[in-house]
């Protein structure tokens, strides 16, 4: 098998789909900027799946490669593990909060499943600097507004902030 890195990125994250690779890639393509599919393989005589059929794709996503795989039905995601957007502003959380959550389940504190059932985090980084203000008080309070949320409001943080 050829290798997956890219001179660019050492670690690619992997995922595993029944066989919705391909519709994903594009689905995930379509709403991220700068992100496009890099190479589309299919299966030959030898399967597992059937002959001409997607295997794998390789996209970008905001120049962060991804494999996906088309390898059937034994594993599906979990939680456990996410992909993290680092939003700039109120309007990209909006955006993408409803873009990829479209099909499939909000969850709380900034956290979405797709359709896929792929988990995502779409915060804001205006969260991560209040969080880690040197005033514990400040920290706390916005620590307590944003388990509240489902969506993360940057106005309402800024609030329990103190702004």
């Amino acid at each position: 098998m050829e290798t997956l890195k890219s001179p660019k990125q050492k670690i690619t994250p992997f995922l595993w789909f029944n066989d919705q690779a391909e519709e994903a890639a594009k689905y995930y393509i379509s709403i991220f900027k700068n992100s496009k599919i890099t190479r589309l393989t299919h299966y030959g005589e030898v399967g597992p799946g059937p002959k001409g059929a997607v295997m794998s794709v390789v996209f970008e996503l905001e120049g962060q490669e991804f494999f996906a795989l088309n390898g059937g039905p034994q594993f599906t995601f979990t939680p456990a593990i996410s992909l993290f957007v680092d939003c700039q502003t109120q309007e990209e959380v909006d955006q993408l909060w409803e873009k990829l959550s479209s099909g499939g389940r909000k969850d709380r504190c900034g956290w979405l499943q797709d359709k896929y059932g792929l988990s995502w985090q779409i915060i804001p980084n205006a969260l991560g600097q209040m969080l880690n203000d040197k005033d514990p008080i400040k920290s706390k309070k916005v620590m307590n507004a944003m388990l509240q949320m489902t969506k993360i409001n940057i106005d309402q943080l800024k609030q329990a902030y103190g702004d």
